[in-house]
């Protein structure tokens, strides 16, 4: 394994969608979800997260040290208690070396027999947001075939309803992430270089294998990494955040350029660098 990375990273990823739901909620009948108090979209962190494992999955084929350690068909408690080593951290070690999710995202490794504790990762996403208020539109599903012959009789008789069930979209919507990268807990996992430029290229890549009716067009469309030249850090991430700042050209955005995503260049803090995808490459 490659040593890890001895920066400090901020970043920030705007995604969009157009008539899809980015991220349905399981409480809300599937809906888009939203925000109860200004009805701006949300995505989770977790949404996110899964489609970085799920492109990773896809690239690396499931070898170490690429493996994915939570997915579907896994049996985690097996995994934790045959990892090598007598103590906590040796197993977490063993783990990490193998997992490329344990090393970026951490993981809760204290269930099974033996247990290992618990990985916090050096990456971290907060929810994602839309720039403005979105509509939760919802679409009548139809079929015109039937799974039983009782129903056929109904739909010939007029008497079964063909509608089905309902799809919720969002019309369009531009949705702000931000992330970060700790250098000092990368140390504890042994996330590199390697490790931190395929999630960048996870994230450009992150729906383009994961299409779905239910989905609809989404596509990234900027991300913005601030990188620190220090482990610790040399500026708050909050203000560097406000270098990122969006403007909405039209009242009713239907397509990206709609809004105007500017980065501001100018005073730097020292110690920073700041790098613009798709202007500039990333990995």
């Amino acid at each position: 394994m490659n040593e890890a990375i001895k920066n400090r990273y901020d970043f920030v990823f705007f995604f969009d969608v157009k008539d899809g739901n980015p991220n349905g909620d399981p409480d809300q009948v599937n809906l888009p979800r939203a925000d109860a108090e200004d009805q701006k979209g949300l995505v989770t962190d977790v949404c996110i997260k899964r489609k970085v494992r799920n492109y990773v999955m896809l690239e690396k084929e499931l070898k170490e040290p690429f493996d994915i350690f939570i997915r579907q068909e896994q049996v985690l408690n097996r995994i934790i208690d045959a990892a090598a080593g007598e103590t906590i951290r040796n197993r977490q070690e063993d783990l990490a070396a193998k997992y490329f999710d344990i090393r970026t995202f951490g993981a809760v490794l204290s269930t099974g027999e033996k247990g290992a504790g618990t990985i916090r990762g050096p990456v971290q996403f907060t929810f994602s947001r839309s720039e403005d208020r979105i509509f939760q539109a919802e679409h009548s599903v139809t079929r015109c075939a039937v799974t039983t012959v009782e129903d056929a009789k109904k739909q010939e008789s007029r008497e079964f309803a063909s509608t089905f069930g309902r799809k919720y979209t969002v019309p369009y919507a531009l949705y702000r992430m931000h992330g970060f990268v700790s250098a000092v807990d990368a140390a504890k996992t042994k996330f590199s270089e390697d490790d931190l430029k395929l999630l960048w290229k996870s994230l450009i890549n992150a729906f383009e294998h994961d299409r779905a009716a239910a989905r609809g067009e989404m596509n990234p469309r900027k991300l913005v990494i601030f990188k620190h030249n220090s482990h610790l850090g040399n500026e708050l991430s909050g203000r560097l955040f406000e270098r990122v700042t969006v403007k909405k050209n039209s009242e009713l955005p239907r397509c990206v350029d709609h809004y105007q995503i500017d980065v501001e260049r100018e005073n730097i803090p020292s110690g920073i660098e700041i790098k613009v995808w798709p202007e500039e490459s990333v990995y």
